[in-house]
């Protein structure tokens, strides 16, 4: 059974396509991939993001407030008309993240979130989580929102699944058509294609080999989430700034390797260069 209930911390980090082939390697000397990622291509999630009609919900969390909260319904590739799907709600307090989700039939997703009305019990459902999105229901006139979908590598810590890191590319999003069964399609949500987010999620604090291999490739925790990205995007208050930070860290990782090349060959270096390195690239990438 899929695990329905969730209490971590989550941290997110941008990298570019060079980096995460790297990155991913360290990861196999202490991690493996869960049952979905296999086949080594990873597979698709797929969102539908709720709201209210004026977007109370992600123009709060965007404010950073203490406390927010959130309604979505996934899928895993495209689901069929009645296939099987989950439908979260996820809360965030003091940087621990919450998430609760219940299994349901498509429709009868749909048919809860129109009216509110929990449907009548089976053995897949969680009958507690259903009471807690039902009173989420209730405190809010919620219509579907937005589309967002990415394809997915994730690890778990070997003998540890508290650790879970999972690693998303090629994230689209539509504020249109906003029924899982139609389809996966939509425009790009980042600035760039050779983008990867990182998440790092556990309820403890991260292994010290996993802050090393953070620190050795000069990758910096940042704020981010997709359906609040999205929707700055479609309203035209978005930054563009993840493409620079991924460059720089890039770039980090290229300088550094002909840095070392260099000092192998002989070829004299000034004590301000080395001295500077990494103090300039770090501050670069602040």
């Amino acid at each position: 059974m899929a695990i329905e209930v969730f209490n971590r911390f989550e941290k997110k980090f941008f990298m570019n396509s060079k980096t995460y082939f790297r990155v991913s390697e360290e990861l196999k000397k202490y991690m493996e991939l869960d049952p979905y990622s296999e086949v080594g291509k990873g597979y698709t999630i797929s969102n539908i993001y709720y709201d209210t009609s004026d977007d109370l919900l992600v123009r709060r969390s965007l404010s950073k407030p203490v406390y927010k909260e959130k309604l979505r319904l996934r899928g895993y590739g495209v689901p069929e008309e009645n296939g099987k799907v989950y439908l979260e709600i996820k809360k965030k307090f003091n940087g621990l993240v919450n998430k609760r989700r219940t299994t349901l039939y498509l429709n009868e997703a749909y048919d809860f979130i129109k009216t509110g009305k929990v449907p009548d019990y089976k053995e897949y459902m969680n009958l507690q989580v259903l009471k807690e999105i039902e009173y989420f229901l209730k405190c809010y006139k919620l219509v579907p929102a937005a589309y967002v979908a990415y394809d997915r590598v994730a690890y778990f810590e070997k003998d540890n699944p508290d650790l879970r890191i999972s690693l998303d590319t090629n994230l689209r999003t539509r504020r249109y058509d906003l029924e899982l069964e139609l389809g996966d399609y939509g425009e790009p949500l980042l600035d760039s294609a050779d983008l990867w987010l990182m998440e790092v999620k556990t309820s403890k604090t991260m292994p010290v080999w996993l802050t090393d291999i953070l620190s050795n490739y000069n990758i910096i925790p940042c704020s981010f989430s997709k359906y609040g990205y999205g929707f700055k995007k479609s309203v035209g208050a978005y930054t563009p700034m993840l493409k620079r930070i991924t460059a720089k860290a890039g770039s980090y990782v290229e300088a550094k390797e002909k840095y070392s090349a260099v000092r192998e060959s002989g070829n004299i270096i000034t004590a301000d260069f080395e001295q500077n390195f990494s103090k300039g690239y770090k501050t670069a990438n602040a």
